[in-house]
């Protein structure tokens, strides 16, 4: 069994999803919610509450491997540059407990979880919801998250009957 996090940064809210995959690629929800970091007076300390929500995270439920979402191209450079920031405190807070990340670019998500890289939101959330056989209707940030451990887990199980490492099965770089 293997235990995936997933994460879709956010400056203001982050959103985690957990889940195991056993050895024939079935996918079961473990958690997920939304750290939220509006509690904090300024920018730094909201960073500072993202790697203690996910150092916290990552003690509870012990994950084996990470999966993020690329930044995209926001309207608005402010923003496109403290999501990165938030993307970038994810990612170190994993990464200094030695876990494995993989990214994936928003429209190879949605790809993976619904079959059209152009899917809406509520597509993505609609079909998270079923792979998971979850009763109740998830949040934006916590279905992303959610669908980024299953494009991971996805991936992870082509790379594997391939015979090759999960990130550079997906690596295009």
């Amino acid at each position: 069994m293997t235990r995936i996090l997933g994460i879709d940064p956010g400056s203001q809210r982050t959103g985690v999803g957990i889940i195991d995959v056993d050895a024939t690629g079935k996918v079961v929800h473990v958690h997920h919610l939304p750290l939220v970091l509006l509690g904090a007076d300024d920018f730094p300390q909201r960073m500072k509450l993202l790697v203690l929500g996910l150092n916290a995270l990552v003690e509870e439920y012990r994950p084996d491997e990470v999966a993020i979402e690329k930044v995209f191209m926001a309207r608005n450079p402010d923003s496109a540059l403290k999501l990165g920031q938030a993307r970038g405190a994810a990612i170190s807070a994993v990464v200094m407990r030695d876990l494995p990340v993989s990214e994936y670019a928003a429209t190879e998500i949605k790809l993976a979880v619904v079959g059209r890289g152009g899917a809406e939101k509520q597509q993505v959330q609609h079909m998270v919801g079923l792979m998971l056989n979850l009763k109740t209707k998830l949040q934006a940030d916590a279905a992303d998250a959610l669908a980024v451990a299953i494009t991971h887990a996805h991936v992870r199980a082509t790379a594997q009957r391939l015979g090759v490492n999960a990130r550079m099965a997906w690596s295009r770089k």
